[in-house]
C-alpha cells in the first residue's frame, strides 16, 4: 500500500477550515486558493492561477508521474463553503477546525475540505512513491456551491480537454456514485397590469394565473415519475415550486403588475431537460390562458445540469472500486449523488467521465456543527493513491 502523510493530511484539512471561504460577498476563496497554491509549490508542483472572477480563482497543477506516456487523472475538490448560518446553532466554533472525540470538526470539514486535502496528499504520496505512467491533474476549483463558475470556466479554458478521468472528492460516506441527479431550475414570470385592490376591474391580476399553473406542476410530476420509475441510487424525479414572488406587504391594496413563480426541478438519467422546459412554458401559457382576462407568461431557464451516468466499468470507477477493496478490504458500495456537482459540468460540458467519493457523510454537508471522521481523511488519501496508481497503469 502507498505509504501516505496521515499527520499531514490531517493538519492541512485543519488550515483549509480555519479559512472562512464562504460562497458570499466579503469571504470569497482568494485564501484558501493561496493556501492550496502554497502547500503545491512546498513540494515542487508549479500550480497555474485561473482568476475566474475577483477573489474567485481556480488553481491548477500538473504532476507529470516520469513513467512515459499515459493517462491523465483529475483530482477535483472546490474550495468555498456555504456560509455558517445561526451561530447559536453551533457548539463549536465553525472555523476553528477543533479536533475532538476523532472528529475534526467545522464548516467545510466534510464539504469538501478533507477531501481536496485527500487529493493533493494523495497525488504527494504516489509521485514520492516513483515513477509513474501519465499524469495527475490537481484542481481547486471556485464556486462549487454557487453556479460552478469555477468547473465552466475550467471547461471554456480547455483544461478537461486532455483528461481521461475524474475523481471529485465530495462526502459521500464511502459509497461510489458514478450517478449524479440532474437540476433543471426554471422561473416563470407572469405579466398583467397593477391596479387598486378595490378596482380589480381596471387590473390584470397575475397572482390569478399562479394557482392553476402549481396545480399543474403537481400534476407534471406524477407524470415523470410514471414515465421515470425510482432510481436504484437517485430516487424520484421531482418538480418543486420553491419561490413565489408578487406584491408587497406594504400594499396589500395594490394588484401588482407580475407575479413569478420559481421551480427546482431534479431529474434522473432519461429525463430530457429541455423536454420538461417545454412542458412547464406550456403549463405556464394554460395557466395565464384560464384566467377571464389576458395574462402573458415566460419561462427562463436559470440553472441546467443534466443527470451524471458513468458506467461502472468505466476505468476510472473500476480504478476506483478496486483501490477501495484493497484499502478497506470490503466491497464498494455503489451510490448516487442526490445533487450536482463539479463532476456535472466536467463530464456533460467537458466530456470528463467523473465519479464522486470522498470522506464525510452525505447529509451532514451544510448544517452546524459539520465534521469528518479524522480516519476517513486518512482512508480516503488511501484510496486517492492507490485509485490513481490503478487508473494510470492500467490495474483495474
Amino acid at each position: 500500500m502507498i505509504e501516505v502523510d496521515a499527520a499531514g493530511v490531517v493538519e492541512f484539512t485543519r488550515e483549509l477550515v480555519r479559512v472562512p471561504s464562504t460562497n458570499d460577498p466579503g469571504r470569497r476563496e482568494r485564501a484558501a486558493a493561496e493556501l492550496v497554491a502554497e502547500r503545491m509549490r512546498s513540494w515542487g508542483w508549479e500550480p497555474a492561477w485561473y482568476e475566474v472572477e475577483p477573489d474567485r480563482p481556480n488553481v491548477v497543477a500538473v504532476v507529470e508521474g516520469g513513467g512515459g506516456d499515459g493517462p491523465t487523472l483529475m483530482f477535483e475538490g472546490h474550495t468555498d463553503v456555504v456560509t455558517e448560518g445561526d451561530l447559536s446553532e453551533w457548539t463549536v466554533d465553525p472555523f476553528g477546525g477543533e479536533l475532538r472525540d476523532g472528529r475534526l470538526w467545522g464548516r467545510g470539514s466534510a464539504d469538501m475540505k478533507s477531501g481536496l486535502a485527500a487529493t493533493l496528499y494523495a497525488t504527494r504520496a504516489l509521485q514520492l512513491a516513483g515513477p509513474f505512467p501519465g499524469r495527475i491533474k490537481v484542481c481547486a476549483l471556485a464556486d462549487e456551491e454557487g453556479l460552478m463558475i469555477g468547473a465552466h470556466h475550467f471547461v471554456a479554458e480547455g483544461l478537461a480537454a486532455d483528461v481521461d478521468g475524474a475523481i471529485v472528492a465530495e462526502p459521500e460516506a464511502g459509497e461510489i456514485c458514478a450517478v449524479a441527479k440532474g437540476a433543471l431550475r426554471l422561473r416563470v414570470d407572469l405579466t398583467g397590469k397593477m391596479a387598486h385592490g378595490a378596482m380589480p376591474q381596471h387590473g390584470r391580476n397575475p397572482i390569478a394565473a399562479a394557482g392553476p399553473l402549481l396545480v399543474g406542476l403537481a400534476e407534471l410530476q406524477e407524470e415523470l415519475q410514471r414515465r421515470h420509475p425510482a432510481h436504484e441510487h437517485l430516487g424520484e424525479v421531482y418538480v418543486t415550486p420553491t419561490v413565489l414572488r408578487a406584491g408587497s406587504d406594504e400594499q396589500v391594496n395594490v394588484i401588482p403588475a407580475t407575479a413569478s413563480v420559481f421551480v427546482d426541478v431534479r431529474t434522473v438519467p432519461g429525463v430530457e431537460h429541455q423536454d420538461v422546459a417545454d412542458r412547464v412554458a406550456a403549463l405556464a401559457a394554460r395557466a395565464a390562458r384560464s384566467v377571464r382576462y389576458g395574462i402573458a407568461a415566460e419561462v427562463s431557464v436559470l440553472v441546467d445540469r443534466p443527470p451524471v451516468d458513468v458506467p461502472v466499468t468505466d476505468p476510472v470507477v473500476a480504478a476506483l472500486a478496486a483501490a477501495h477493496r484493497t484499502v478497506t478490504g470490503e466491497e464498494p458500495v455503489y451510490g448516487g449523488v442526490p445533487g450536482s456537482t463539479d463532476g456535472t459540468v466536467l463530464t456533460h460540458w467537458g466530456g470528463v467521465p467523473s465519479v464522486v467519493y470522498g470522506p464525510g457523510g452525505k447529509w451532514i454537508a451544510h448544517q452546524a456543527d459539520e465534521y469528518v471522521e479524522v480516519e476517513e481523511i486518512v482512508r480516503c488519501t488511501r484510496v486517492f493513491a492507490e485509485a490513481a496508481r490503478r487508473f494510470l497503469t492500467g490495474d483495474h
